[in-house]
């Protein structure tokens, strides 16, 4: 059921309406105008996902993001259920191995057809959802029981309702007149819903039922079951997705929809068993740890996604289940100490869709990393540029970057080889068309007068300002992407050196230490002992304090001493909530704790902030970071970080404060924890030499013994322990090791 496209000419609108157009996708403050999603309860498998709220039902109302969503499209966005014309009251909602869900009701006070009140909690339901990917089916089992002492008839009334929206309409980012939605209708003892979209796809619904309904009224079906004390009997229910250009008759086949839930279920358990057993395996001593741990890796395998059989992370449920470069690379680092599998299809898939030509409606330029690939109707009719679309200043040295950190982890020169022309064409990139400037730093172009499309990891139209408020003027050169470029040469050089190519190396190295030198200079803010948010139009520091300077930390390009103040200036309570350090400080006259980029807590960010910190030997301050992680992923329903909360102080609530349309899962809040644990062992491989350094193991009072089993370096592996000795350091002993690995535990180095 993949959906690729071809990448179309720029259309045929005007300049103005070009800018319009991308004005109107592109420089939103927020991911979403939809309702709060903050409670979803979320499955996907494989391209497939639907998200309810606790109750499970799909609200018939609008303005909200739950749904069955398949390929940028939600398919069903609308859903109720009631017993006697009332809803049921939620118990309990929970997900297993991403593609299963299961929701525990129960009956409010409701009148049977035979006119008695039937007292609440006396019928339970247990409504069962798995999703079924290789028949893009989502399954369905209704479990009705009666827990009263006499017989009791229970009028049921499912009530269906599929717009086909593209996801840029859900959001509220764009309203297109396309195709034709059909009248809903019954064929082959199904419900069907259809839609001929603008790009002329067929796309449909078909709802089966077993056993059938006793009635039915447009898209409203009436079960009417009779139970005996205790007694349970079942509904089943399959929603059954097509997309092709000619009508989808397999939708109206029965037998290819019913298949054995069991069977379904325990194929999904199969895969994400298989996936953990593939993994780097953990273990330690903290609940909390081990299970905040489980969830983000049981998270990474319900995001991964495929493209014509290359598979990679998609960014979030909902509104980012796709193909982001920023968001797939930087997934990939946090997770190369558990699976490294992955990553090689990202690179490769990301390199298929580098930049070729100039393209102003896709800010697509040659040697460019995509930025984000749709493939719905709107991207399908060329309404939105995202075929793909390359509006990211940083996804282009974050290639480089995952490059030379999953040949550290592999020794798999053969990729590099293979992608080697993609990573020349990158560094190319970053010399021309990076430095929009001219004065030697990666900076980026608005394509609008007003200035509001930011490129970077903050791209909100209002998220890079300036000290009196106003928003930054481009070209604009951001705090971190220097960093990432920083990085990018140095770890590129050492596998040309790998190559035999010195010249060419050192020629990276030198580069790269001239920028560093630059940086220092331009960027430092002496009186705030901090660096600046980003240089805009003219080279003048936004002279705001924001969490960016914490990634420059993770890309080692600040000098020693500046590090220090920086580090002690981020930790300050402006910044600091408690939880993590905020995207913006609170002192700052744009703050806002509940603006997308402009004061909430991003757990990647602060990832990679106590990379930094650790980078430069700052461990307890990585710590407090660490722990504040942790015990906010308790606060959230099964210990899942969302992409953000908002930028609350710890003291004023005692619990995070939730950013209402925040994603979960999301990629790089899932590789969070992961990506901390890695670092705060000092977890450093060195393929080439068959060896793993462990450099300074640090972590969380807490947390006193961890074990990591099946830590892959090259061809072989390793099983290590670490323990708190009586002086309160952590003590490494290797348990095993397969292969022809060895293991190094030194002191802290840079």
């Amino acid at each position: 059921m993949e959906s690729p496209i071809d990448v179309s000419p720029d259309p045929s609108y005007s300049p103005k309406e070009k800018k319009r157009r991308k004005e109107q996708i592109l420089t939103k403050g927020a991911p979403s105008v939809a309702h709060s999603i903050a409670k979803a309860v979320v499955i996907k498998h494989g391209n497939l996902f639907f998200l309810a709220p606790p109750e499970g039902e799909v609200p018939m109302s609008r303005g909200h993001g739950f749904g069955l969503y398949y390929h940028d499209c939600r398919y069903l966005n609308g859903y109720e259920l009631t017993i006697g014309d009332e809803h049921p009251e939620p118990l309990a909602a929970r997900s297993w191995e991403g593609g299963r869900a299961v929701f525990q009701l129960t009956t409010p006070d409701f009148q049977a057809p035979d006119g008695r009140m039937i007292h609440r909690e006396t019928v339970g339901l247990k409504w069962e959802r798995v999703i079924d990917s290789e028949q893009c089916v989502l399954h369905e089992q209704l479990d009705i029981q009666n827990f009263g002492f006499e017989a009791v008839e229970v009028p049921i009334v499912m009530r269906f309702r599929a717009g086909f929206e593209d996801v840029f309409e859900i959001r509220g980012l764009l309203r297109e007149v396309k195709g034709k939605l059909f009248k809903p209708y019954w064929k082959d003892k199904c419900l069907v819903f259809s839609y001929e979209g603008g790009d002329k796809i067929k796309r449909s619904l078909a709802v089966h039922f077993y056993p059938l309904p006793t009635d039915v009224k447009g898209t409203a079906v009436q079960f009417l079951i009779t139970l005996q004390p205790n007694e349970t009997k079942q509904l089943r229910i399959s929603l059954a997705i097509s997309e092709s250009e000619e009508q989808p008759n397999r939708l109206f086949a029965q037998t290819s929809v019913y298949r054995d839930l069991h069977a379904v279920t325990q194929g999904i358990k199969a895969s994400c068993e298989q996936w953990m057993k593939r993994e780097t395996e953990f273990h330690s001593d903290s609940l909390l740890l081990n299970r905040v741990m489980r969830r983000s890796l049981m998270d990474l395998h319900m995001l991964k996604t495929s493209n014509s059989g290359d598979d990679f992370f998609a960014a979030g449920v909902p509104w980012y289940v796709t193909l982001f470069g920023r968001d797939c690379l930087i997934t990939s680092l946090q997770t190369l100490a558990f699976e490294s599998d992955t990553t090689a299809d990202t690179l490769r898939l990301l390199a298929r869709y580098q930049g070729r030509h100039v393209s102003d409606w896709r800010d697509e330029q040659p040697g460019k990393i995509l930025h984000e690939l749709r493939v719905g109707e709107l991207a399908r009719m060329n309404k939105i540029p995202h075929t793909p679309y390359y509006g990211t200043i940083d996804a282009t040295p974050l290639f480089i970057i995952l490059m030379s950190h999953y040949v550290r982890w592999t020794g798999d020169l053969d990729l590099f080889q293979e992608l080697r022309s993609h990573i020349e064409l990158a560094l190319r990139w970053i010399d021309r068309y990076g430095d929009a400037a001219g004065d030697g730093y990666v900076s980026y172009l608005s394509n609008t007068n007003k200035g509001l499309i930011n490129q970077g990891w903050k791209d909100s139209g209002d998220a890079i300002v300036t000290e009196d408020g106003r928003i930054a003027h481009p070209p604009i050169a951001l705090v971190e992407v220097q960093g990432y470029v920083y990085l990018a040469k140095m770890s590129i050089a050492d596998l040309y050196d790998r190559v035999g190519e010195r010249d060419h190396a050192t020629r990276l190295r030198a580069e790269a230490q001239a920028l560093r030198e630059r940086f220092n200079r331009d960027f430092w803010m002496e009186d705030e002992g901090c660096y600046a948010l980003a240089l805009e139009a003219g080279r003048r520091p936004c002279r705001v304090m924001s969490s960016n300077p914490g990634q420059a930390l993770w890309a080692g390009i600040a000098d020693e001493q500046k590090a220090a103040r920086v580090v002690q200036r981020l930790m300050k309570p402006d910044l600091f909530n408690g939880w993590g350090i905020r995207t913006l400080s609170y002192k700052e006259r744009r703050y806002n704790p509940m603006g997308y980029h402009l004061g909430t807590v991003w757990p990647h960010d602060n990832s990679l902030i106590a990379a930094g910190f650790r980078r430069y030997g700052f461990d307890k301050e990585a710590d407090r970071i660490f722990v504040g992680l942790l015990e906010a992923a308790m606060e959230f329903e099964d210990y899942r970080l969302p992409e953000l909360f908002t930028g609350f102080a710890r003291e004023e609530y005692g619990v995070p404060v939730r950013y209402p349309v925040a994603c979960h899962p999301q990629a790089w809040a899932a590789g969070s924890i992961p990506f901390l644990v890695e670092t705060c062992l000092g977890l450093v491989p060195d393929a080439f030499a068959n060896r793993l350094n462990i450099v300074n193991p640090h972590l969380p009072d807490f947390i006193n013994t961890v074990e990591i089993r099946h830590l892959r370096i090259g061809k072989g592996s390793v099983d290590v322990r670490f323990e708190r000795r009586h002086d309160k350091q952590m003590e490494a002993k290797v348990l095993n090791v397969t292969g022809d690995i060895s293991v190094e535990i030194g002191p802290h180095e840079r």
